[in-house]
């Protein structure tokens, strides 16, 4: 699917998380390229506002269509005013792109917030931004999120017990877990959602996977097609690029779901 493919987008407002490099930063342009508003987050102010200097300087985008945001990921109240800022600047919101993501790192490392580092920048920060943008996605029929997963979610299991994975650390676990916990929460039935693998992409992620991958420009297109409102979906829908696919059965166990719901308002210090 190209650009061309995609709707015009005028009047819906889009925040993409992770969107100053990679899949992130092309998903953004190709939002911004059809009209929408979006919502570019970084992990600092100056690096949201380096990339959508970017977009206006090479991909000829209005200026007035980007708004950069800021929120260091490894830190949760960063999360919450993140999350304030949004809800008082806009409080309609059409669609969250829960794209932000790190490479688990070779040692077992943890946040401040007491974390292991993926699973918080993977999953928590967005369950916790998710959560407290709910007014805004809700403010209208409509409003949807989309997680961008990975097909590395099929060969993770949550570690109940250990979700830290302080006992007994590995990358790749530690990374699938991360991914298999939002594709988990995208069947939430609080705010529709749906995850997609948008393909091995040449990013920072990709020795996880193989060492070729498709342009982060190609992998976007399957990110904003989901944001358009002409595109139907489904509540937990898991889509590998452009098809709907089953996800790993326990992604949309309703167990599953309740209980990592549990486990995340206890981690990021909220109530059900």
């Amino acid at each position: 699917m190209s650009d061309q493919d995609l709707s015009p987008l005028p009047g819906r407002t889009v925040l993409v998380t992770g969107a100053t490099t990679g899949i992130g930063l092309e998903t953004a342009r190709q939002l911004a390229a059809r009209g929408a508003t979006v919502l570019l987050h970084g992990r600092t102010a100056e690096e949201a506002r380096a990339a959508a200097d970017r977009l206006i300087a090479t991909a000829s985008i209005d200026a007035a269509r980007l708004h950069p945001v800021a929120a260091d990921f490894t830190h949760l109240d960063e999360v919450e005013s993140l999350a304030n800022q949004v809800v008082a600047q806009h409080p309609h919101l059409d669609v969250l792109v829960n794209n932000a993501g790190i490479a688990a790192p070779e040692r077992h490392t943890v946040t401040t917030d007491g974390n292991e580092i993926a699973f918080q920048v993977n999953f928590l920060a967005h369950y916790l931004l998710t959560r407290l943008l709910e007014p805004a996605l809700t403010s209208d029929p409509g409003g949807r999120v989309v997680n961008v997963s990975s097909s590395l979610h099929r060969t993770a299991n949550i570690q109940w017990n250990d979700p830290q994975r302080a006992r007994r650390y590995s990358r790749l676990a530690a990374y699938a877990q991360s991914q298999l916990a939002l594709t988990v929460f995208a069947a939430d039935p609080r705010v529709t959602a749906v995850s997609v693998h948008p393909g091995v992409c040449d990013t920072a992620l990709m020795p996880l996977y193989a060492h070729e991958g498709i342009t982060p420009a190609e992998s976007a297109t399957h990110v904003a097609r989901l944001c358009d409102p002409a595109v139907e979906i489904v509540n937990g829908a898991y889509h590998d690029r452009a098809e709907r696919v089953a996800p790993a059965p326990v992604a949309t166990e309703d167990r599953t779901i309740k209980r990592l719901n549990r486990l995340a308002d206890l981690l990021v210090g909220r109530t059900a």
